[in-house]
């Protein structure tokens, strides 16, 4: 039978107890509430808490959604409470940018708020746990739609001058997702849920990748808890696919569950790979060109489809790509490379074998397609050009990481520059030089 949420939250805790005082600060969650109705537990945590000013944080959609009921519950209960509603940008859309923390954090200073509220989706948790941690108070999570795993992460992915940067922030001290209102998400935002947790299959095989190969941390149980939480998704798709309470209890599940393990192991390596990479490309060239944003889960399934294609590609070209490399002459941002890829030849039956875990594309895109979400790069008007270059360098967006994709392109850098082995092929979209 499934662990409760309850019961996991609970493990990990006790887990986190004989870790680093990071780990053991990083889940603070207090509780964690998944039923319908949910909204309704919020006024007592508040009062038991002793709170009294509290701000409630949310966008136009998510404030009608949410936002207004649980506003009139908490007047209702004798708060003092001051809602935010987040300015879109210019193109319509809701961004956790410089101007968005700081409306949050302004009002939140103005208002003198002992706790916050985020009413919304992923966008939103992303610009109050920010605020929340710049303020010195505390924040509580009220998802809107189970379409994201970042609703317990403890960082903020902002964008600063346009750039992607995830900055150190908190995790909410409680969640309370309502199943009432969950189950009315629009059907979008749960494709792009079920999007969000396929990219694990290629995720967990990056984070072994990079264990086995670059010597990147690696903790068993955070990886199992991912595993497990993908696993109830993909068995109960049809449930999901339908809107079924079961089902999207189970997504909204798995997405906390995929937070709590990021929040064990203390980055974000469970559940975020190659993957995530290419989404978080895709977005900053979208930012870059003035285009409105996508759904973040809707980018992370189709590049998890374009990785799982690409990494089944990789595994039936043999460890002879990989034999043979120098490091001398390597260039000083690849200092130690040839020493990896070396270790890629030696670990290759490994690797091959994680990587016949990832389902293939046609798999990966049946999965989506069920949930009616887009199953090609095209479908989010990701032009050829761009899928290409991200498959070249958006393992740059997060330069620390060592994935699969990243070591690919770093080895066809070698050969576009020496002359190692002529024989092995190299795909067109790996041939190129760095500026």
């Amino acid at each position: 039978m499934k662990t409760t949420i309850t019961a996991l939250l609970a493990e990990i805790k006790l887990a986190a107890a004989g870790s680093k005082d990071h780990a053991r600060k990083a889940i603070e969650l207090d509780l964690i509430k998944i039923e319908p109705g949910a909204i309704q537990k919020v006024a007592p945590y508040l009062g038991s808490k002793s709170y009294q000013k509290i701000s409630i944080v949310a966008d136009v959609t998510t404030f009608d959604v949410a936002g207004k009921q649980l506003m009139t519950i908490l007047e209702g209960s004798a708060f003092s409470v001051y809602v935010t509603i987040i300015k879109p940008d210019r193109q319509g859309d809701v961004m956790a940018d410089e101007a968005s923390l700081i409306q949050l954090i302004t009002d939140m200073k103005k208002n003198e708020a002992e706790v916050l509220i985020a009413v919304g989706g992923g966008t939103i948790h992303d610009i109050a746990r920010y605020s929340a941690y710049i303020s010195g108070v505390p924040f509580i999570s009220v998802p809107t739609a189970p379409s994201v795993d970042g609703f317990n992460s403890m960082g903020a992915p902002v964008l600063l001058r346009g750039e992607k940067t995830t900055i150190p922030a908190m995790g909410p001290s409680a969640l309370f997702a309502d199943l009432d209102v969950l189950v009315k998400a629009p059907a979008a935002l749960v494709a792009a849920g079920f999007g969000d947790m396929l990219g694990k299959y290629t995720s967990l095989f990056d984070w072994k990748f990079g264990s086995i190969t670059a010597g990147e941390p690696y903790m068993q149980a955070a990886a199992d808890i991912t595993k497990s939480a993908l696993l109830q998704c993909v068995e109960q798709v049809d449930l999901i696919a339908e809107r079924q309470e079961e089902g999207i209890r189970t997504l909204m599940s798995a997405l906390i569950e995929s937070g709590l393990a990021m929040l064990l192991f203390g980055q974000s390596h469970p559940a975020s790979g190659a993957e995530h990479h290419l989404s978080h490309y895709w977005e900053m060239e979208h930012i870059r060109l003035g285009k409105r944003q996508l759904l973040h889960g809707a980018k992370v399934g189709v590049a998890s489809i374009e990785i799982s294609r690409l990494y089944h590609r990789i595994a039936k070209e043999g460890a002879g790509y990989w034999r043979g490399v120098l490091s001398r002459g390597v260039p000083s941002s690849m200092a130690g490379a040839g020493t990896e890829f070396n270790l890629i030849a030696a670990h290759w039956e490994d690797i091959q074998r994680e990587i016949s875990e990832i389902p293939d594309e046609e798999t990966l895109s049946r999965l989506l397609h069920k949930l009616g979400g887009p199953v090609a790069a095209e479908d989010l008007q990701i032009n050829p050009e761009l899928l290409n270059r991200s498959l070249e360098e958006a393992w740059r967006v997060r330069p620390n990481r060592f994935t699969l994709l990243r070591a690919y392109n770093e080895r066809a850098f070698t050969y576009s520059s020496r002359s190692y082995n002529t024989d092995v092929t190299i795909h067109p979209y790996n041939q190129y030089e760095r500026k």
